[in-house]
């Protein structure tokens, strides 16, 4: 039995999300479907980082375990059978206790906002057409890394055990015809970047205060009620240990 991931990326638009589901198109459900017509076997995968839907990645992960060492040339045949809007990237041959989730120490994300009408960026980045105070979005987001408690800036309905994250990079980019917020960490809640990011939104417009946003991370009973469209935020990058994939 041979362990290997796969590193891929994709245009979320058309897909309900990175996990497969039932009754839904999803990331997984495209990669699994193009890999039994190669291999004429069933496989299933394990997903490092989980997109909502709508979601796009520049780099996420799989793994799976098979029986057969895979042809050398299963990236490119498996590319020519996956749809435009899915690309593989890599393979790599991993131990047996390899675990693309489990391993995995940090994530980075990006939300794309564009601030002048364009029509080639309408379904990968929000457009935002407001005057914004990008010096006080910052301050906001450099406060960010001091904070470990985000229950505010979780979806309501979720089921994880705690609400503590370290971010180790946050802040406010101008790119060209973009304004990207960037932001790293160990670990991220359901809708966690979304919720930041409309909230500093709401700063940099003047209708939201610094200190009220300040206060969202001490309290355990208020939501910070503010988040923006899917089609914005990428999966950046999914960060290993150093020479993991040697």
């Amino acid at each position: 039995m041979s362990r290997y991931f796969i590193e891929v990326a994709y245009k979320g638009t058309r897909y309900s999300g990175f996990q497969i589901q039932e009754n839904a198109n999803t990331v997984q459900a495209e990669i699994e479907k193009a890999f039994f017509v190669l291999q004429r076997q069933p496989v299933s995968l394990t997903g490092s980082s989980r997109t909502d839907a709508g979601v796009h990645a520049l780099q996420n992960y799989f793994h799976f375990d098979i029986q057969e060492p895979l042809n050398p040339h299963f990236v490119y045949k498996m590319n020519s059978i996956l749809p435009a809007d899915i690309v593989i990237k890599n393979l790599y041959e991993m131990p047996a206790t390899a675990h693309s989730r489990f391993d995995a120490i940090g994530r980075e994300y990006e939300y794309n906002i564009y601030l002048y009408k364009n029509p080639f960026l309408k379904e990968v980045a929000y457009y935002y057409p407001y005057k914004l105070d990008i010096a006080v979005m910052q301050e906001a987001a450099e406060w960010v890394t001091g904070q470990t408690y985000f229950f505010a800036f979780s979806k309501t309905n979720t089921q994880v055990k705690n609400f503590n994250c370290t971010i180790s990079l946050s802040e406010w980019i101008i790119k060209e015809d973009r304004l990207i917020y960037t932001i790293k960490g160990n670990r991220f809640l359901r809708g966690m970047v979304r919720l930041l990011t409309a909230t500093m939104l709401k700063i940099g417009r003047g209708k939201y205060s610094l200190d009220e946003f300040k206060e969202l991370f001490i309290t355990e009973e208020k939501k910070c009620g503010f988040s923006v469209p899917a089609h914005g935020l990428f999966l950046k990058e999914v960060h290993f240990p150093s020479q993991y994939f040697l």
